[in-house]
């Protein structure tokens, strides 16, 4: 998915906005297997080798996706089917920042419209490849599924860079909620 498209998602996705999600949590079928489908890194959903288009249908899908350890499920009452996703489930395309230092908030957009406060129930995190040193940014989203953030939010982020002493050394970060976030250790 392109980056202009991430904005054209939100609107075929306003009709959806805010509807709650199934209690996942709380089904455990024992019918459990394995399906064709998987979330590609760049946020598509295939199945048995087609791209998903219908973004209700996606969404429906999401709203029923539960982690558990490795494995990510589509669950139901009466069934559990595991489906692959390479990277996250979800994407932050978009980043909403209100006031600035310590009491900045900062809050991201999913590509299912879902919009979650960085806060300590939805920390940010970036990991870093040890081969390339390639970030690979994330945003915890909810009951253990994260969005990769995206590269435009992920720069837009990184123009948010403070320095601040954190566990006795000086990092870049962000600060969000009145909680600071590390992002790597202030090479000055």
């Amino acid at each position: 998915m392109n980056e202009s498209a991430a904005y054209s998602i939100l609107n075929g996705l306003e009709k959806v906005k805010g509807i709650a999600h199934p209690p996942v949590h709380l089904w455990h079928p024992d019918n459990v297997k394995d399906i064709d489908m998987h979330i590609r890194a760049n946020g598509e959903w295939v199945h048995e080798g087609t791209v998903i288009k219908r973004e209700r249908l996606v969404h429906l899908f999401a709203s029923v996706l539960r982690k558990e350890d490795d494995n990510y499920y589509l669950v139901t009452p009466v069934e559990k089917c595991r489906i692959l996703v390479e990277d996250a489930p979800f994407i932050a395309i978009l980043l909403r920042n209100e006031g600035k230092g310590k009491t900045q908030k900062l809050s991201f957009t999913t590509n299912m419209a879902e919009e979650v406060n960085c806060d300590s129930d939805h920390a940010l995190r970036i990991d870093i490849d040890p081969d390339s040193d390639e970030p690979a940014p994330y945003i915890h989203i909810r009951d253990g599924l994260e969005a990769r953030i995206n590269r435009n939010v992920f720069y837009q982020l990184m123009d948010l860079l403070v320095t601040e002493p954190w566990q006795g050394k000086n990092w870049l970060g962000l600060w969000s909620a009145d909680q600071f976030f590390p992002v790597m250790l202030d090479p000055s």
